[in-house]
């Protein structure tokens, strides 16, 4: 594995206020994790997925609960594709999307940045732009979106990522890859607090 195996368990905050607790396990072939909502509300977001011998996604189940209502999804990555479908109150859609180049999945966990800049660094690179298939985490829906991340050449363990034009995200990394802290330019942020 790439990155630590384990237990990773952050807080996530929209403006100092704690919104979601997500806990991950990561294993040397696959990985599962859910975000719950720290409010009310109850929402839960799961993820199991498979990864092959590089840490790439190759089959990811999602669910996502809000209330009465849930959805439920389905991905396989098979050639240049990411296909799958998504089944919510007892309708069922299908669904393709074309695989960047390096194969990088996002399924909008912390996790899911912290291999694609594993991956990055595995590859010896400083600098790297190209499309992933991101899952978007209330619909499940996947988009192919160009992506960019680089690391502060004056911050050692800092990368800066951008999800989409215009958006900014800085991520502070351990020595061992793990993501320590995740915080976005509209006030959320995450921070590891397990293990430390």
């Amino acid at each position: 594995m790439i990155i630590p195996e384990g237990e990773y368990v952050y807080e996530v905050r929209e403006h100092g206020r704690l919104s979601a607790n997500e806990t991950v396990k990561l294993g040397p072939d696959s990985l599962s994790g859910a975000r719950h909502s720290a409010d009310a509300s109850g929402n839960v977001y799961e993820v199991e997925a498979r990864l092959d011998n590089d840490a790439l996604v190759q089959v990811i189940r999602l669910r996502y609960v809000r209330g009465p209502f849930s959805r439920t999804a389905t991905y396989e990555a098979s050639g240049e594709n990411l296909r799958g479908s998504i089944t919510a109150m007892g309708g069922r859609n299908t669904l393709e999307v074309k695989l960047g180049r390096f194969r990088e999945v996002d399924a909008g966990l912390v996790i899911f940045k912290a291999l694609l800049i594993a991956h990055v660094r595995t590859r010896g690179q400083t600098r790297w732009t190209a499309r992933v298939a991101v899952i978007d985490p209330s619909t499940l829906v996947a988009k192919s979106i160009k992506q960019s991340v680089y690391q502060m050449e004056s911050e050692p363990g800092t990368w800066l990522f951008e999800p989409a034009i215009g958006e900014r995200e800085t991520i502070a990394l351990d020595a061992s890859g793990r993501i320590v802290s995740h915080t976005t330019r509209s006030g959320v942020s995450s921070v590891l607090i397990q293990p430390r």
